[in-house]
């Protein structure tokens, strides 16, 4: 709040010195080559398919259960979306589904690009898609884990060593900062490449107009919420640890992530096997809101038919998330654990 209302009185709110101060803490932590901050996730999936050199026509490789503002972007570029379909245990694309959505996309359409949304926070094995040839851009808007809390050093001191953040192995990556993204500044996005040579396509937007840049009020809020990130995962973890006990006792069934990657509790999401309605009148009569979590994807916004991705349509009318965020305090962490318990 404090640095919101600072930025505000100066004489500058637009793109400018706040704007360089979070991207070198985000630098810190993301270890960038290169990145420009936006005013939105869809500019900066506009400039990432732009800098690829992508044609009119050319397909590429989307989830289901994206957001929507991809299907309007890639429309607006004149590109083909070749819709992947999930798993019930894993939201994201796969290797497997990336490769069936190929042998299935129109005649006359080549397949040029994937965007690999790490959807509620759980992260698609990004090395995996290397052998396809063709870039990868990562959106790790809800997948964004930061380094732990480095221990004190010797004689209790801060140990400024941290360990590395996640690996991105995409050509690019994208990292939201709305409303309902793991780290938000009230709106925005961070486009990054951590290769040199993947930089060197971004920097060829270095001076794009200062309407397309992130204004500086919002980049303070961002360069606190990065400042916090590690306390706020570690309430996350604790909150769900509480809510996955709960859950235990239900027949209704959670995400798995893949192997060899811990999940950074973005979401506590609950794929049900009663219907939405029931569960969210009986959560509403106990004064507790509980969200569709795909409401605003592809597949839940009606835009991906469902002979298209039929799980990801099933998903869509099945999974509810539970209020999960690190200021939510311990009596209605035990509500909300309560609630869990007693689901129809």
């Amino acid at each position: 709040m404090d640095a919101v209302l600072t930025a505000m009185v100066e004489d500058q709110i637009g793109p400018g010195e706040r704007s360089r101060l979070l991207l070198q803490t985000a630098k810190e932590q993301l270890h960038f080559d290169f990145a420009l901050a936006l005013r939105s996730p869809a500019i900066a999936l506009h400039l990432a398919l732009l800098s690829l050199g992508l044609k009119d026509g050319d397909g590429v490789l989307i989830s289901g259960l994206s957001p929507r503002y991809y299907a309007q972007t890639l429309a607006d570029l004149r590109l083909t979306p070749l819709y992947c379909d999930v798993s019930f245990s894993f939201p994201c694309i796969t290797r497997e589904s990336a490769e069936k959505a190929i042998g299935a996309k129109p005649e006359g359409v080549q397949a040029r690009c994937i965007v690999l949304h790490h959807t509620l926070g759980y992260a698609p094995d990004a090395a995996s898609f290397a052998d396809l040839g063709i870039p990868v851009i990562e959106d790790i808007s809800q997948s964004y884990t930061p380094p732990p809390l480095a221990p004190a050093a010797e004689g209790g001191a801060p140990n400024k060593e941290a360990a590395a953040a996640k690996p991105v192995h995409g050509t690019f990556a994208i990292l939201g900062l709305e409303e309902r993204d793991m780290l938000t500044s009230g709106g925005g996005a961070l486009l990054f490449a951590s290769a040199r040579r993947d930089a060197s396509l971004l920097r060829a937007h270095a001076n794009i107009p200062a309407e397309y840049c992130l204004p500086d009020i919002n980049a303070a809020l961002a360069t606190v919420q990065f400042r916090e990130a590690a306390r706020n995962m570690a309430r996350r973890h604790e909150i769900a640890q509480v809510y996955t006990q709960a859950s235990l006792s239900t027949a209704h069934k959670r995400f798995v992530s893949q192997e060899g990657s811990e999940y950074n509790n973005y979401a506590f999401a609950l794929v049900l096997e009663t219907g939405m309605k029931e569960v969210t009148s009986y959560a509403r009569k106990k004064e507790i809101i509980v969200e569709n979590a795909f409401e605003q994807s592809l597949a839940g916004s009606g835009i991906v038919d469902t002979a298209e991705c039929p799980v990801s349509c099933s998903l869509a009318l099945r999974t509810v998330m539970f209020p999960l965020y690190p200021r939510l305090r311990s009596q209605d962490v035990q509500r909300v654990s309560r609630l869990i318990t007693t689901l129809p």
